[in-house]
Order: C-alpha cells, then sequence, then structure tokens
C-alpha cells in the first residue's frame, strides 16, 4: 500500500555549530533521487548563501517563507511582525525568483496555536505549515534521525509532514537511508501543497 510523505526543510542559519555544505549536500541528494520536497527559507539564510537558495526553485521543490530574523513570532509588535515576514517575502523573491505564499513556518513554531499569529498571517496571505514527525536533527545523530522520520512517517500513513533542517550533519548523512527504506516501504514523497490536509500544529 502506498502513502505520501512530504519531506520538509527549514533553510536557516545554524544555532550550534555545524560544518559548511550540509544544505548543498542536501539538494544533491535529493536531486539525485528525484524526489521533490517543500524548503521553509529564511530571508537573512537566502541573503547570506543566494547560491545555494537559488538551487531550490529549479529543482522542483516548493519554497516557503521562514521569516527573516528567525525570532519568535508572538515576541514582534504588530508593525514588527508584518516588516520581519515582508521583509522575509522581498529577499526570496529576489534571490529565488519566487513567491513564498501562502506557506510559512514559524520559527521553532512559536505561536502556531496564537490566534493572534494566525489572523496576521492570514492577513498577509500565509498560512502557518507545522509537522506529523520531528527528529530533533538539531541534537540527534544520524542513526536516531534516520529511525525517527522513518518510523514516524510510517506510522502516520498518508500525508505525513516531516519536519527537518538543512543545517544539521546528522540530516545530511540520514537522508540517503530515509529516502531508500521510505521507499522500500511504499512511500512516494510529495511537496506540502500536494496534500489535502497539513498539520497546523506544531507536536514536539
Amino acid at each position: 500500500m502506498t502513502f505520501r510523505v512530504a519531506l520538509t526543510f527549514d533553510a536557516e542559519h545554524p544555532d550550534r555549530p555545524s560544518q559548511p555544505g550540509v544544505a548543498e549536500s542536501i539538494l544533491t541528494i535529493l536531486e539525485r533521487a528525484s524526489v521533490p520536497a517543500t524548503f521553509f527559507v529564511q530571508g537573512r539564510w537566502a541573503e547570506a548563501y543566494p547560491d545555494t537558495a537559488r538551487r531550490i526553485g529549479p529543482a522542483g521543490h516548493l519554497v516557503g517563507n521562514h521569516s527573516h530574523y528567525h525570532a519568535r513570532m508572538p515576541l514582534f509588535s504588530p508593525v514588527g511582525f508584518e516588516t520581519d515576514v515582508r521583509a522575509a517575502e522581498t529577499v526570496i523573491g529576489d534571490v529565488l525568483g519566487v513567491d513564498p505564499r501562502p506557506w510559512f513556518r514559524c520559527p521553532f513554531g512559536a505561536g502556531h496555536d496564537d490566534p493572534r499569529i494566525s489572523a496576521a498571517l492570514a492577513g498577509l496571505g500565509y498560512r502557518h505549515v507545522g509537522w506529523d514527525v520531528v527528529a530533533f536533527d538539531w541534537e540527534q545523530p544520524a542513526a536516531a534521525v534516520e529511525a525517527a522520520v522513518v518510523d514516524g512517517a510510517i506510522a502516520s500513513r498518508d500525508g505525513a509532514v516531516v519536519l527537518l533542517h538543512t543545517w544539521p550533519v546528522s540530516t545530511g548523512t540520514a537522508l540517503p537511508a530515509i529516502l531508500a527504506r521510505l521507499t522500500d516501504a511504499g512511500a512516494t514523497f510529495v511537496r506540502v501543497d500536494q496534500l489535502d490536509r497539513l498539520p497546523e500544529i506544531a507536536p514536539t
């Protein structure tokens, strides 16, 4: 029995020590496997790594907005909130050549359940996209990331949205095995705009 899995990657500046080249490796692995994914792009990350960011759209991946400064969205004033979201939107448009609307992911998932945040996002043409499966790839070794993604996606069955990041070394290391094992289990990989249901919450 086949089931759909949406791999999503938050493309952002690392908040812990990392190695260069992980995002590029992830994009190459996905390209070689012909797997589409969804990338939520931080504006400042796209400014810092424009050559890497420009690879995302032409590879067939969906692009969403991950804010500009990667701050917790409830901390912003209404003006600051709009300024941050629009700044990222502008950079994504300039660097990647795409409009990220309506896809948005709150940094850290903060504010996903806040009606004020939801209304502010809707007013700017966005909706928050949460996740069903989180691998804690920012702190777990590759084997644990692989197991969490594979087991979580299989348990969720059709339409699971998986949260990953473009900077942890463990993510790039685990990705080939994740793709192989889920394919063997009957998964087909899709972008979030190909799903009937999107998680609004951010389970931990």
